[in-house]
């Protein structure tokens, strides 16, 4: 049973730290497919916020989506990190297209 690892990275600002979710490996034909051949997913899980956005007047603007959430992303958006040999990727609030309802 693989256990949760807690994150040592917390987004600054209106950024989050999010996860690419797997594509799937086999096609339906049955064909594997090697990992130079997959396309990146536009679609992540939202691992860690930031505190949101601060205007001009000092004011701070809450973080749209919350820890837990399904977004779509920009394809090429973001920063992409490793931590502790997993694949993360840092984007600001207005790189997130869409929040997706589960």
């Amino acid at each position: 049973m693989k256990t949760k690892k807690k994150i040592t990275l917390r987004p600054l600002g209106d950024r989050l730290l999010v996860q690419r979710l797997e594509q799937k490996e086999t096609l339906k034909g049955g064909i594997i497919l090697p990992d130079s051949a997959k396309k990146k997913q536009e679609s992540a899980r939202v691992i860690a916020i930031g505190k949101g956005k601060i205007t001009k007047e000092g004011k701070s603007l809450p973080m749209p989506m919350k820890v837990g959430d399904l977004i779509l992303m920009d394809k090429y958006g973001g920063q992409e990190v490793t931590i502790d040999d997993e694949d993360y990727i840092v984007l600001r609030a207005d790189d997130v297209i869409a929040i997706i309802e589960e």
